[in-house]
């Protein structure tokens, strides 16, 4: 089912001066001085359309950097008038959009840790009815996509059109190289459900260290988002917060020299004619799947039915492994990956327990 958001194209609220759109700006802004050279240094490169900069920061522990306050909006809007750069800043209750209408910030931002709570959320979008401002929305904290959406949905009934989403990843159990998991999924779901809501990557707290930068905003572009959020000071040896994700403007200038922006589409008839022949040995091919797994779930049901009569458990462990370990090594002689393989097989095997718990759930039903 689509979402039903009433939207303004990115292109009629923010004028992108290069593709793509970059919003770049130091993490916090820590003292005058920092945030006007980091201003003009990026503005300087030619390639920055907004400039962002953390005022406030809800930090996980007390006694760390929790942003210098009110004050760094008179910097940020001094910051606005030398460069020309409109401005962003992240809000977090209605205080803090007060003060960043008055101080003139021409696009609010709402952070992660915000958009998980709908208290909060509502909050925000009560302090701006009436008023034509750009909202972008981090996804929560935790992967989850419906509090993401109606997060933005709480945005438009306030009257918000000039509204787009940001994908910071997520916060995993799991430690990986990635300070939030990217979990792509969950932004093309989105994008799918509403394919006219510009979504900006933010690489800079998905990799948590500027090394991965370039993947990640690379990986981005190839999933045609509009625009990139990433953060830049400096000088990142001394940032109060985030350092090992921050880039000199200079290097955010090379950065972006190494992205290819490829096209979502193409016109050209021969290009397009090849594409539709792939896409329908695609559908077809989805067909087959799509019959085997029914084929297999026959098999299951039977299987099923002939444990229930002889009173055999459902789950055999032994057999679990056998088959994973057998489609394993089958999927690596077929160069499958064998993270996509494990999923998949799991996802399988999950239904498969579910439709033989059914069976017996079934039986007992009936005695």
């Amino acid at each position: 089912m689509k979402l039903n958001l009433k939207l303004q194209p990115l292109s009629t609220w923010v004028k992108t001066k290069n593709e793509p759109l970059l919003i770049a700006g130091p993490c916090s802004a820590e003292t005058e001085d920092q945030l006007m050279a980091t201003a003009h240094l990026l503005a300087k490169t030619g390639k920055v359309s907004v400039l962002r900069a953390g005022i406030w920061k809800p930090r996980t522990r007390p006694g760390e950097f929790e942003g210098i306050g009110s004050i760094g909006l008179t910097w940020l809007k001094r910051a606005k008038e030398e460069t020309g750069l409109p401005t962003a800043v992240e809000v977090a209750n209605a205080k803090h959009v007060e003060e960043a209408l008055a101080a003139g910030v021409d696009i609010l931002w709402v952070g992660a840790r915000s958009t998980v709570n709908p208290f909060t959320v509502q909050e925000i979008a009560d302090a701006l009815k009436g008023v034509d401002i750009p909202v972008m929305v981090k996804n929560p904290v935790n992967p989850d996509l419906q509090l993401w959406i109606g997060a933005l949905e709480r945005f438009n009934n306030a009257g918000i059109t000039k509204l787009a989403a940001i994908h910071r990843g997520f916060s995993s159990f799991e430690k990986t190289a990635f300070r939030n998991e990217p979990m792509w999924e969950l932004a093309i779901q989105l994008k799918t459900l509403c394919p006219e809501l510009p979504i900006i990557n933010d690489p800079s707290h998905i990799c948590g260290n500027r090394e991965l930068i370039q993947y990640v905003a690379q990986k981005a572009l190839d999933l045609d988002m509009q625009g990139l959020m990433i953060e830049s000071h400096l000088d990142p040896s001394v940032a109060w917060t985030d350092a090992k994700q921050q880039l000199t403007p200079a290097a955010l200038s090379e950065l972006m020299e190494l992205l290819t922006l490829r096209k979502p589409e193409s016109k050209d008839k021969e290009f397009t004619d090849k594409l539709a022949d792939l896409r329908t040995s695609i559908d077809k091919i989805d067909d087959q799947i799509i019959q085997k797994i029914a084929e297999r779930m026959q098999v299951v049901q039977k299987i099923g039915e002939f444990k229930r009569d002889n009173g055999v458990t459902i789950l055999q462990v032994n057999r679990w492994d056998q088959i994973m370990n057998k489609r394993s090594a089958f999927a690596k002689a077929l160069k499958l990956d064998l993270n996509f393989t494990g999923k998949l097989l799991e996802l399988i095997h999950s239904e498969s327990i579910r439709k033989q718990t059914e069976i017996m759930n079934d039986k007992v039903n009936v005695e």
